[in-house]
């Protein structure tokens, strides 16, 4: 298949590509910049300038491919609102080029903030309104006859060139002095390693069906108090506890997602795939040292 993958040199797309291009598919890659361009062709992959807000480069790519997988979003938590209307109308570009066609459209989407009907979030649970609109918005295009799905992804993915969540809480120990949790520390994170959720996107591709949720979760909930521990431990902090109202004060903006509680399944999606992680767990991820190399 010939497929246009938005954020294809970004931490996630980059695998994506890979993953996509050993099994035999032609990538088109979205770029916005000349470093970018410039990876995706050491890539070995195809390049179409353009961006998220520049919604007709979107369209190119989508007419012109057999499927899209989308992992882009801009992720500027001061401007949250703004990114999610972006991404709405890049989703709903793609979608409207893509009708009526059965192409298949992957849409990233996440558990975080999520809430389940039982001890485990599942691919059954809706998303609740919000800012970030990417499934809602991605199973509606699967009403326009394109076989459009949807991957959750954890609030850690992880693996060497990781720059999201634990990476922050790893700089912000250093800065403080402390590893530290909320409150006792038992909200569990969901996680994934890279290269597997890459294979999920893999497999969505190929085998997903219309209107369908894929969580791409390999660690079902870590508590965060062992994450701070593991922290902790690697760089020869104090393991603390901070309370509910310290916590914006003590993480920054990451004050608002160190207290997420999201347990996850992805046993419907195993399942439905035949998806199986096989590379290492966060804990194990961590322990390997490279999160703490200076």
């Amino acid at each position: 298949m010939r497929v246009f993958v938005t954020g294809a040199s970004g931490f996630i797309g980059s695998a994506v590509v890979q993953e996509l291009l050993s099994a035999g598919h032609q990538v088109v890659g979205l770029a916005r910049s000349d470093a970018s361009a410039q990876a995706l062709t050491e890539a070995n992959a195809e390049v179409l300038r353009g961006s998220l807000e520049d919604l007709d480069s979107l369209k190119q790519g989508a007419a012109d491919a057999d499927g899209v997988i989308h992992t882009a979003f801009i992720h500027d938590f001061s401007q949250y609102e703004a990114a999610g209307a972006t991404d709405k109308a890049a989703i709903e570009a793609m979608g409207s080029v893509l009708a009526g066609s059965n192409r298949p459209l992957i849409v990233t989407a996440g558990t975080a903030g999520l809430k389940g009907t039982s001890e485990l979030i599942t691919e059954d649970d809706p998303a609740p309104a919000g800012p970030r609109a990417s499934e809602v918005t991605g199973l509606s295009v699967a009403k326009l006859g394109v076989r459009a799905s949807v991957i959750r992804l954890p609030p850690s993915v992880h693996d060497r060139g990781d720059q999201a969540f634990v990476p922050t809480l790893i700089r912000i120990a250093r800065d403080k002095g402390v590893s530290a949790y909320v409150g006792d520390g038992s909200n569990r994170w969901p996680a994934v390693h890279r290269l597997d959720a890459a294979h999920l996107f893999r497999l969505a591709l190929e085998q997903g069906v219309a209107g369908a949720r894929y969580h791409g979760v390999a660690d079902e909930g870590i508590p965060v108090r062992q994450i701070a521990e593991v922290i902790g431990r690697h760089l020869n902090l104090p393991v603390v506890s901070v309370s509910p109202d310290e916590a914006v004060g003590h993480f920054g903006w990451m004050g608002r997602f160190i207290v997420i509680n999201s347990p996850s399944s992805s046993a419907k999606t195993r399942e439905r795939l035949g998806w199986q992680p096989t590379h290492p767990g966060l804990i194990e991820d961590l322990d390997m040292g490279h999160y703490f190399e200076a």
